[in-house]
C-alpha cells in the first residue's frame, strides 16, 4: 500500500473519531468529505466528485461504497479491506445500495452521524440518501465530528505541512525572479507550479491565484493571461502540497513606480499581518487574531477596503479549495492551542485608486508564539 502515514498513527486516528462518536451517542458515521476518509485511512482519490461513502462503527468497521475506478485506488491507498461496487447504469441508484449495505452490516434502527457538509454530496445526493435511510436509521448532522479532529496536526503532519511551506518558497523565488516588464503571468505560473512539482510536491486544492494591472484586485482565479508592463502591480496567492498538507502564501510585487498609497497600504498590511501572528497564542481565540487584524487595518483609516477574515486553518485538503476550518473572522469562539496551522492573509484592495496590496504566510502555533513556516522575508518586493 502507498500510504502516508504509519498504519498505527491510522488506528490512532480512527480510536479517536470513534471516541468522538461515542461521546456524541453515534453507532456509526457516514463520511461523504474526501478530507475525512484520508485522514483516517489514506485513501487518495478525486473521485468523491462521483457517489461514494465511507462508513465507520463505533466497532472500528470501515465500508467503503464507490465506483469501480477507485477500486483500486482505495486498496493501494488505504487501510480499507471491505470494498462495495455500485455499477454505472441509466436506473444505478447508489443511494438504496448504500442502505442494502448498512442493513447488511447491522445498521437498522442505529443512530448515525453524516457528513451534509461535504463537496462530494451534492444536494441531490443528499436527498436521495435522506429519502434511502428514512425510517431505517436515524441521522444526525457529524459535519465537523472529523474536522475538528483534523485541527491539531500530529508531527508526521507537521513535517508535511513543514515540506509544503518550502515549496510555497521555491515558488516565490521563481515568482520574484521572474516578475518582469514584459513577462507573461503564464510564464510565472508555469514556473511557479513547476517548482512545486520538482520538489515532489502536489497539486494545491485549488488553483494558484494571478493577476496583475486591475485584475490584482481579483483573490480568486480567473482564466486568461496578461502581460506585465512598465508600471505594474502582480498579485499572487498560492500554495505549496505535499502528500494533500498546504501552506500559502501571498505577495504582492510592484513594478516601476509605486504610489505613496501603495506604501501606506503595505505598511498597514504588515502591521496587521504580525499583529494576527502575536494574537494566534493559547489563551486566545481565533476571534482574537480577526480583532488584531482589523484593529491595526481600521487605525490606518482602512476599514473600507479590508476583508471581514484574515485567514483560515490549512491542512489536508482537496479540491475545490485548501481552505480548512476554521476561519479567522470576528468573535470566532474556536480556541488556539499547540499544533494548529494557519493561513493569516492581509488583503487590503483599494478600488477607486485600483491598488492591491497583500501580505499572507503560514504559520504553526505552539505553546507560545507561533512559528513562521517561510523562509521568506516579509519585506514588501518592489521592482524599479
Amino acid at each position: 500500500m502507498a500510504l502516508h502515514f504509519e498504519e498505527a498513527e491510522l488506528a490512532g486516528r480512527l480510536a479517536h473519531a470513534i471516541q468522538a462518536m461515542n461521546a456524541a451517542g453515534l453507532d456509526g458515521l457516514l463520511m461523504f468529505r474526501q478530507e475525512s476518509m484520508y485522514y483516517l485511512t489514506g485513501y487518495d482519490t478525486f473521485g468523491f466528485v462521483f457517489f461514494q461513502c465511507l462508513y465507520l462503527g463505533s466497532d472500528g468497521r470501515l465500508m467503503l461504497l464507490t465506483r469501480a475506478p477507485d477500486l483500486r485506488q482505495a486498496e493501494n491507498t488505504s487501510v480499507i479491506k471491505d470494498i462495495r461496487i455500485w455499477v454505472d447504469r441509466p436506473d444505478a441508484q447508489p443511494a438504496r445500495e448504500l442502505k442494502n449495505v448498512l442493513a447488511e452490516i447491522g445498521c437498522g434502527g442505529r443512530r448515525l452521524g453524516i457528513e451534509w457538509e461535504a463537496y462530494g454530496l451534492t444536494a441531490r445526493n443528499g436527498q436521495r440518501v435522506a429519502a434511502a435511510l428514512d425510517g431505517f436509521c436515524t441521522l444526525e448532522d457529524a459535519s465537523e465530528l472529523v474536522t475538528e479532529l483534523r485541527l491539531i496536526k500530529s508531527p508526521a503532519e507537521i513535517a508535511y505541512v513543514r515540506r509544503a511551506a518550502e515549496l510555497a518558497d521555491d515558488g516565490l523565488d521563481e515568482a520574484v525572479r521572474l516578475a518582469k516588464p514584459g513577462v507573461s503571468e503564464g510564464d510565472i505560473l508555469a514556473a511557479m507550479q513547476g517548482a512545486v512539482f520538482k520538489g515532489g510536491g502536489d497539486y494545491a486544492g485549488n488553483e494558484f491565484i494571478i493577476g496583475s494591472g486591475d485584475d490584482a484586485l481579483l483573490c480568486r482565479y480567473k482564466s486568461g493571461r496578461r502581460t506585465l508592463t512598465a508600471d505594474d502591480q502582480l498579485n499572487l496567492e498560492w500554495a505549496g502540497a505535499y502528500r494533500h498538507y498546504h501552506a500559502a502564501m501571498f505577495r504582492t510585487i510592484v513594478l516601476g513606480k509605486m504610489p505613496p498609497r501603495q506604501q501606506s497600504m503595505y505598511d498597514a498590511a504588515h502591521d496587521a499581518l504580525l499583529a494576527v501572528e502575536d494574537a494566534l497564542r493559547p489563551g486566545n481565540t481565533v476571534g482574537d487574531a480577526f480583532a488584531a487584524h482589523a484593529r491595526v487595518i481600521d487605525a490606518a483609516g482602512m476599514r473600507e477596503h479590508r476583508m471581514n477574515a484574515c485567514g483560515y486553518s490549512m491542512g489536508t485538503t482537496f479540491a475545490p479549495v485548501w481552505m480548512d476550518w476554521p476561519m479567522l473572522y470576528a468573535d470566532n469562539p474556536v480556541e488556539i492551542e499547540p499544533g494548529m496551522v494557519f493561513f493569516c492573509h492581509m488583503i487590503i484592495f483599494d478600488s477607486p485608486a485600483k491598488l492591491a496590496m497583500c501580505l499572507g504566510e503560514t504559520i504553526l502555533t505552539t505553546a507560545g508564539a507561533p512559528e513562521r513556516l517561510s523562509r521568506q522575508r516579509l519585506d514588501l518586493i518592489h521592482r524599479a
